[in-house]
């Protein structure tokens, strides 16, 4: 049971920051592995790794001793200092991408990283206009917030002149077919660029998106829409910025995702699965792009820029490796929701790779839409034991982003599938 500060204090004291104005119910106590358990000793299998970060669970001893032993020996430096761990985990991520990516600075969020990515962008090519998908989610502060379409943009006044959207190739519901009805996605795209040419008034500097929208509905761009779009970018001196706060770090199954598609971005975001839960992203580039920043007088001098205690974690996280698991469990994961879908004509769509999977609920009988739908569904699933995070935005609260820690074990995967099965024949019937 609750006890008085706990139910009085969120209204009285907290601010409310989700725009629906709504905290998860219970008092979070500890976490541990791939569970949460509040106060009350309720356990919740967490199938969204925290805010999609956790990726080695909870509490994981790896990560404990890293952050015991770091703090103890040096945990925050004057900006401009350099530590080993800083070092150290500019010489590991360079060792995991593709050249020419071998600069990085290291930065606290998600937000943050995409901030200095598009500044630095701007600087290099001297324009100003930025480029992004129509439901894509990139942060809260400004240039990132003004390349934000799926929420946040009524009511805080003007964005900053020269930010264009670009529609969503999403295969599920697509916006321009082909003769057999399905997404005609290089169409789109030309139809798409049309659109911003129209608009540019030639100060084109940046093209941001991430490879698998995931606050946009879990969208998986098809194979070679990266290609094509690097060339767009190329054709109007736009620098391509890859923002992987989720997908990094093997979630997808690979190190990065983009290296399914054989391209290599100008520059490349991480955040979230970086730090497995603690504040720490980077931002990675070319020698060349970097040299040209420098020389323009690059400023992006931030109090958290290159923290050691945030970077010693970064580097525990990078020896972890675990992108042949993440293959193995969403082949495992991905399966399950297939069954579940064959018995339950309300799943109109399983999609996602690795352990980054999307599940879309369409319509229900007697009219339950599919907001509603999911919303009912999330209910059941915390009341039985199982945390997943619902796209929370009007139109897509049916489709539900499913992200285990990559630490997680078969039989927490079949126990959050049989969790999801009870909700829906319950809650939908089938």
């Amino acid at each position: 049971m609750l006890d008085d500060i706990a139910r009085t204090a969120p209204e009285r004291h907290l601010v409310r920051y989700s725009g629906r104005g709504v905290f998860s119910p219970g008092i979070i106590a500890r976490a541990e592995g791939s569970s949460v358990f509040t106060e009350d000793g309720h356990e919740l299998l967490d199938f969204t790794s925290g805010q999609m970060s956790a990726i080695l669970g909870h509490a994981h001893p790896e990560i404990v001793a890293t952050v015991r032993e770091q703090v103890a020996r040096l945990d925050h430096l004057y900006s401009g200092m350099l530590s080993r761990p800083v070092l150290d985990l500019a010489q590991r991520l360079a060792g995991t991408l593709p050249e020419p990516l071998d600069k990085a600075m290291f930065l606290t969020t998600g937000a943050e990283a995409n901030e200095a990515a598009l500044r630095m962008a701007k600087l290099v090519t001297g324009g100003h206009e930025v480029v992004s998908f129509a439901r894509s989610w990139h942060g809260m502060t400004q240039a990132a917030a003004n390349a934000t379409y799926s929420a946040g943009r009524v009511g805080y006044g003007p964005a900053a002149p020269g930010n264009f959207a670009l529609p969503v190739p999403d295969g599920f519901r697509p916006g321009i077919v082909d003769a057999d009805g399905n997404l005609d996605w290089r169409r789109q795209l030309d139809l798409g660029f049309d659109l911003i040419d129209a608009q540019s008034v030639g100060s084109l500097a940046a093209c941001l998106v991430e490879p698998v929208l995931s606050s946009g509905g879990v969208v998986d761009l098809p194979p070679g829409y990266l290609l094509a779009l690097r060339d767009k970018c190329r054709e109007r001196g736009m620098l391509l910025i890859l923002d992987e706060a989720q997908t990094g770090l093997c979630r997808t199954g690979d190190w990065y995702a983009f290296e399914r598609d054989g391209i290599v971005p100008d520059i490349l975001t991480l955040s979230k699965t970086l730090g497995a839960g603690l504040p720490l992203a980077a931002v990675l580039t070319s020698a060349e792009i970097e040299q040209e920043a420098h020389d323009r007088g690059f400023l992006f001098f931030t109090t958290h820029v290159n923290d050691p205690l945030p970077a010693a974690v970064g580097n525990t996280v990078c020896r972890a490796r675990l992108d042949v698991r993440a293959r193995e469990l969403g082949v495992r994961l991905r399966g399950g929701l297939a069954e579940l879908a064959g018995r339950y004509p309300v799943i109109g769509d399983v999609r996602g790779r690795g352990l980054l999977v999307g599940l879309e609920l369409v319509d229900g009988p007697g009219g339950k839409d599919a907001d509603k739908l999911g919303a009912a569904v999330t209910r059941r699933c915390a009341e039985l034991g199982l945390h997943m995070n619902i796209v929370q935005l009007p139109g897509m609260g049916g489709t539900f982003r499913i992200a285990p820690p990559l630490t997680a074990t078969d039989a927490e995967i079949d126990r959050g599938l049989a969790i999801l099965e009870t909700a829906l024949a319950e809650t939908a019937g089938r």
